[in-house]
Order: C-alpha cells, then sequence, then structure tokens
C-alpha cells in the first residue's frame, strides 16, 4: 500500500517498477559491503597491470596512458608496435585488461581502444580482439551493477532507467531483437545499457547475445579506420553518412520481427 509522503512509484506499482523514494542528499547511495566489492574489482584490474608491467622488457613507458585524442594514439601507436612482435602476449594481455576496465567502469575512450586494435593487429584480428573484449567488460558491468547499480542509476538517471524498465517490458517476447536494435544504433548509449540491464530484468543470456553480435558492425567500422589511423583528423571522421545509414539499417532489419509480432497481435 502506498503511503502518503513516502516513496512514490515512478510507473505502474503493479508491474515491479522502480520506486522513487524521497531524496536524501546527505546519504551516500552504497553501502560499506558494496564499495568493498567494487575496490575488489578494481584491485584486480590494478594486479594484472602492474604484472604486465613488471614482465615488460626495461624501457621508457612515459607514452602509456589512456589517449584521449588522434594525437596521443598516433604516439601510443608508434611505440606499441616495436612491441607487439617481439612481446605479443604481454601486449595482448595488457590490451585486454585495460579495455575490459573502461568497459566495466564506463571509463570515456574505448574509440581509441578500438581504432589501436585495427592499427596494431589489422581488420580480422582486431574485430575479434574489440568484439570479445566489449563483450567481457560489458558483462562485467552488467554483473557489477547487478550487485551495486541499482542506487547508483535511481540517483544518476531515474527518468531514463524507468523509460528503459518500460521499453524492456513491452518487448519481453521479442527482447533479443530489441536489445540488438540498442547495441546497433545510437538510440541509448552503450555504457547506459551495460549498467542498466540487469536492474530492468535482461536476462543475462540476451544480453550476452545482444552484445556479441550487436556491436561486430560498429567494431568493423572503427577497427578498419585504424588502420588509416594517419588519415583521421577527428573521430568524427569514423562515422559518416555511408556508415551511420548501414548501421541504422542493420538496426531496423534486427527489430522488424518485433514490429510484425506486435501488429499481428
Amino acid at each position: 500500500m502506498e503511503k502518503q509522503g513516502g516513496a512514490t512509484c515512478s510507473a505502474d506499482c503493479n508491474g515491479g517498477v522502480l520506486n522513487k523514494p524521497n531524496p536524501s542528499p546527505s546519504k551516500f547511495p552504497l553501502t560499506f559491503w558494496e564499495m568493498a566489492a567494487a575496490s575488489g574489482v578494481v584491485l584486480s584490474f590494478v594486479l594484472g597491470l602492474v604484472g604486465v608491467y613488471l614482465t615488460m622488457p626495461e624501457s621508457d613507458y612515459s607514452f602509456l596512458k589512456l589517449p584521449r585524442s588522434l594525437e596521443d594514439l598516433q604516439i601510443l601507436r608508434d611505440h606499441l608496435e616495436s612491441y607487439t612482435s617481439d612481446y605479443t602476449i604481454q601486449v595482448l594481455i595488457g590490451y585486454c585488461t585495460v579495455y575490459i576496465f573502461m568497459q566495466t567502469f564506463m571509463i570515456p575512450g574505448t574509440v581509441f581502444m578500438s581504432l589501436l586494435a585495427g592499427a596494431l593487429f589489422g581488420v580480422f584480428k582486431g574485430v575479434a580482439l574489440v568484439v570479445l573484449n566489449a563483450t567481457a567488460g560489458a558483462s562485467s558491468c552488467y554483473f557489477l551493477s547487478k550487485l551495486i547499480g541499482r542506487p547508483l542509476l535511481s540517483s544518476l538517471w531515474p527518468d531514463k532507467l524507468v523509460f528503459f524498465q518500460e521499453q524492456v517490458a513491452k518487448r519481453r517476447t521479442r527482447l533479443l531483437n530489441y536489445m540488438l536494435f540498442l547495441r546497433v544504433t545510437p538510440t541509448l548509449p552503450n555504457t547506459f545499457i551495460n549498467v542498466a540491464s540487469p536492474i530492468v530484468d535482461v536476462p543475462y543470456h540476451i544480453f550476452f547475445l545482444a552484445t556479441f553480435i550487436g556491436l561486430i558492425p560498429a567494431a568493423y567500422v572503427t577497427v578498419r579506420a585504424g588502420i588509416a589511423l594517419g588519415e583521421l583528423r577527428s573521430v568524427g571522421d569514423l562515422y559518416d553518412f555511408h556508415s551511420i545509414a548501414t548501421l541504422f539499417l542493420i538496426g531496423v532489419v534486427s527489430v522488424t520481427p518485433t514490429l510484425i509480432s506486435k501488429n499481428n497481435s
């Protein structure tokens, strides 16, 4: 029973949707154990990166930093090219650890990591590497959000979260098609989808399949551009009209079965 002055439902109260509690600005949204779990995940990534660093040859690694521009990325590419052939395992482990870490904690810049995969490993190996790492990072984010995501999302994006939950509830019978559509097209940010999916009860097997399959087209576009990294002037050059139109066409095809089933019912 709903109490006046207490928590209020943000949508249909009988559908198990999210409740918006009265604001308490002084209260941190995570408990001690939730913070401890998140810190443990961060520590495991840090230890992995330290292990990779210790096994690399002695050299000046001042160039090793997360790229924030195409210039940073070109400098990183120029230095790593000389290591990739002789220290392939270390470079791969370091690349995968950084990529998955960035995806898990929603750190911007994975587009530069995808470009780097194309520059270092070529199209086919690069696409496979990006898709596998993006799926692993999204899965890591999914399970971490399942543990600590609800209070954070409810305080940061309550309206967007309610909207996403309503859309998922409407398309429950064809949820894979809808999730594929979201992955292929820029309708919702991928980072938001990763964090919100467990909160709105998207099953993991559907989340995994939609992520693994749906990220392939965009990964191909980005990795292919990484081969001609020196010709790029800005990140905006990655997605021209032809590329965006192709991605939307793939998204429309993926969501068509859902639209047909709704019209027939």
